[in-house]
């Protein structure tokens, strides 16, 4: 019942749900927060320029040999035929070349005439597949008639299509990679092939059902998706799904060996991995809400898609998998059976040997490993981002041929021109303000040239001035150039005597500025974020205050090792351009969250073997009982996400190799080295406050115990804990009646008061105060569940619940938006913001 069930979960939404490509949203993702001046700024030029809205497609044609400048003109004059004739694209608005605007040959010929370019602006969006199927036509027709001259079409319209392209190609080569590559990982873990291919049906099953809840989420309005998180999902699920899948089957197989009714074993295993794995769980999809906090929408937009998938990635782990099993009888670990498969997983000789090493000389392991993280982080020394779209193709394009071409002959400058507009409460049409902005910005230090007409708005009250700097425009120069570039334009209106001035810059350059500046904030900010979540749950998981703090700073250590050795490779040795903007939060975000996990394991397992064991060797029989699962857990992690390295988006790349070398990192040296090393320097104090009581010798053998996984307690709550376990109770009843008042306050407030007056600070409040009561309410539940003995469904059911009210709050917003009751986010285009 229960695997018939998410099949036909998997089958209704796969029914129901919109494919996904038709709702990613990949152009918000690369823009700056909407409040930002850059996009104040292309609100006006969008709403004052009529039909300064469409995007442009650039023909960039070369002549060649010794008369070129004749060949480049012949073929200028040839393409803008075509282009303008009747059967030319139907998105095509006009044509802009020198046989159609003579006047603007300065700005489209380069200076020894060798080239021209063609601007060819489209109506639609990119992401619409007639837009990309007119731009290959312009460049089919633009080829044609090239004659001998070299041509290519790039600016906007080129690099969006192309981005597709790039993208279409190489996501279905890392879903074949991925699930060869963990296939044949499994293989050699399970050496049984029904329990191989178990983890891969129920990735599979987690990721219909994910892939088909975000569409409809996406499609409401609820959530985001773009092309990078949608790849970014497929390896993070694999990823996270095998774990929990070798987790839960680890223990399902020991459990045999003393109960051989499958069905109670199964329990059993479930049972004792839930505390581990929901922690493990929770982590990640707390991490993932984390990023709600940023403006930036590349993170902003990053977090809830991905806490979904989690989510119901873990829910089939507990549900769907160990049904699975079950269907599939005793042949499931065929043909080794299910005893020899339990005895691989008790701890091979190589893990007595680290664990004796550690033992040995704790001191020199941890000063070896620290000192060895170190001289990794010493790569940051060399540490830069790159803003340039067209550097993040590691495959060759037309846009970024075109692009190269424009940059050779017109300077660097002229591939993305910035706008300054100037905003008065004056009419600024007959005065001398745009001379004198003009002529201040062309000897402002950067500016290579200034237009030769200034363009004014309808009114007269606003100017629009285009700039050329004489950097790339994607560099850090040039982003450093914005902010001085308004107040020249400023202190110029206000001296020619301009009133109320507003001054912003619109354009490639002054976007990228704006999410530099976006990003600053938001990396700090959702780094604290996590950092807070990781050590809540840490305390909570072990009820110490020291151990969160000690293994927090071993994750922090190994991110900036990875993060320097990923900075080394990719700069130095492979010659990027820069570490992309986004890939160092992602890293840190994700490299936190999910290396914790194996923390999360050996601490657990090291509580546990201290009922029976003095600290010195509760670690080391952790480490050896631990060893086996989640080294081939972390192996099977970083195989995952090594495979976004097969991207040919540079930003993929960078993530995928820094999160397979992070995790290595975290397998193979933090956690069976460095953790170990500093718990048993810190003996009966690595749990402080808490003190291990000290055990009694054994009387006999030792039983073996599965590894990565927590003891179940033979009893319930002793009589001494009874008044805290009634403080928590009570404190769970009254987040959950806080939860259902908001939740009734916001429905009655909905159809009440918000109707005819919807108000933006209104849904942040709701929504502020729902975010915290959910954080609040899931931390209780896993606390309470922990102490209660709860089992894996109630648990998961009373923490699901908790997240109605947020999506109920983010739903409201979406409908208010649809509805007109507060302005829809894309509007500015023609609302434009008020001047002062």
């Amino acid at each position: 019942m229960v695997v018939a069930f998410w099949v036909l979960l998997a089958g209704l939404l796969a029914g129901i749900a919109p494919a996904p490509e038709s709702v990613e949203d990949n152009a918000s993702a690369n823009l700056p927060p909407a409040a930002s001046d850059s996009m104040k700024a292309r609100a006006l030029v969008r709403a004052e320029l009529p039909g300064r809205d469409a995007v442009p497609a650039v023909v960039v044609v070369r002549g060649e040999g010794a008369d070129a400048a004749e060949r480049a003109r012949e073929a200028v004059a040839r393409i803008t035929s075509a282009l303008s004739g009747p059967g030319r694209p139907d998105r095509i608005v006009n044509v802009i070349s020198t046989v159609t605007a003579p006047d603007a040959a300065a700005e489209l010929v380069s200076r020894d005439r060798a080239a021209q370019l063609i601007v060819v602006p489209l109506s639609g969006s990119p992401s619409d597949e007639d837009f990309r199927n007119d731009v290959d036509e312009i460049r089919v027709l633009a080829s044609d008639r090239a004659g001998p001259a070299e041509v290519a079409v790039t600016g906007p319209a080129g690099i969006a299509t192309d981005t597709v392209k790039v993208f279409g190609g190489g996501d279905r080569t890392m879903l074949l990679a991925t699930v060869l590559l963990v296939l044949v990982v499994l293989l050699a873990i399970y050496r049984s092939p029904l329990m191989a291919l178990v983890p891969l049906v129920a990735v599979g099953v987690a990721m219909r059902v994910s892939e088909a809840a975000g569409a409809l989420l996406a499609d409401a309005g609820t959530v985001t998706v773009s092309s990078q998180t949608a790849s970014i999902m497929t390896v993070l699920l694999f990823g996270v799904g095998t774990d929990y899948a070798l987790i839960i089957t680890a223990r399902y197989r020991e459990a045999l060996l003393d109960e051989p009714d499958r069905p109670r074993a199964m329990r059993t295993a479930v049972r004792r991995t839930a505390e581990s794995v929901l922690a493990s769980a929770s982590t990640v999809v707390l991490a993932m809400f984390a990023l709600l906090a940023a403006v930036s929408p590349a993170l902003r937009g990053f977090g809830p898609y991905l806490a979904l998938g989690v989510a119901v990635m873990a829910l089939v782990a507990f549900t769907f998998l160990p049904a699975l099993v079950l269907v599939l009888g005793g042949g499931v670990f065929w043909p080794g059976g299910a005893g020899r498969a339990a005895a691989r997983g008790r701890g091979a000789g190589v893990w007595h040997r680290v664990a004796a090493l550690v033992a040995r000389a704790p001191a020199r392991v941890a000063a070896a490993v620290v000192a060895l993280l170190v001289v990794m982080s010493a790569g940051l020394i060399g540490y830069q981002e790159s803003f340039n779209p067209l550097s993040g193709f590691r495959a060759a394009t037309e846009s970024e041929r075109g692009q190269g071409v424009v940059r050779e002959e017109f300077g660097p400058g002229e591939i993305a021109p910035s706008t300054v507009v100037v905003r008065s409460r004056d009419d600024l049409r007959a005065g001398p303000v745009p001379d004198a902005v003009a002529a201040a910005l062309a000897g402002a230090d950067g500016v290579a040239r200034v237009g030769e007409r200034s363009r004014f708005g309808a009114d007269g009250r606003t100017l629009f001035h285009e700039v050329v700097l004489d950097h790339d425009p994607y560099g850090a120069q040039a982003l450093d150039a914005i902010g001085p570039l308004g107040e020249t334009a400023r202190a110029a209106a206000e001296t020619a005597g301009a009133r109320d001035v507003t001054v912003l810059v619109a354009g490639e350059t002054a976007q990228s500025a704006d999410i530099r500046s976006a990003l600053d904030r938001d990396t700090v900010l959702v780094a604290l974020l996590v950092l807070a979540v990781v050590t809540a749950v840490l305390v909570l998981l072990l009820r110490s205050l020291l151990a969160p703090l000690y293994l927090v700073a071993t994750l922090l250590l190994s991110f900036l090792a990875t993060l320097g050795a990923t900075t080394f490779l990719t700069l130095t040795v492979l010659g990027d351009e820069g570490i992309g903007n986004r890939v160092t939060a992602y890293v840190f975000v994700f490299l936190v969250a999910l290396g914790v996990d194996y923390n999360i394991f050996i601490m657990s397992r090291f509580k546990q073997e201290l009922r029976t064991l003095p600290p010195a060797e509760a670690i080391g029989a952790a480490l050896t009982r631990t060893g086996g699962v989640v080294s081939s857990a972390g192996l099977i992690l970083a195989a995952t996400f090594a495979v976004l390295t097969t991207q040919p988006i540079r930003e993929l790349f960078q993530f995928g190799f820094a999160m397979a070398l992070g995790i290595l990192l975290d397998t193979f040296l933090v956690r069976p080295l460095l953790v170990p090393a500093v718990v048993r320097l810190l003996g009966d104090r690595a749990l402080w406050p808490a003190r291990p009581e000290r055990p009694a010798p054994p009387t006999g053998p030792a039983e073996p115990v599965a590894p990565a996984e927590s003891a179940e307690p033979a009893v319930g709550p002793s009589a001494g804990n009874a008044a805290r376990t009634g403080l928590l109770l009570r404190a769970f009843t009254w987040i959950a009646a806080v939860e259902a008042c908001t939740w009734a306050g916001l429905l009655i407030g909905m159809y009440v008061k918000y109707v005819p007056e919807t108000t933006e600070l209104g849904v942040r409040i709701f929504g502020a105060l729902h975010g915290a009561a959910f954080v609040v309410y899931v931390l209780l539940t896993v606390l309470v569940a922990v102490r209660l003995k709860w089992g894996p469904g109630r648990t998961t059911l009373l923490a699901l619940l908790a997240a109605v009210p947020p999506f109920a709050t983010v739903a409201f917003e979406a409908w208010a938006r649809r509805t007109g009751r507060l302005p829809a986010r894309p509007a500015p285009a023609r609302r434009p913001a008020p001047v002062p």
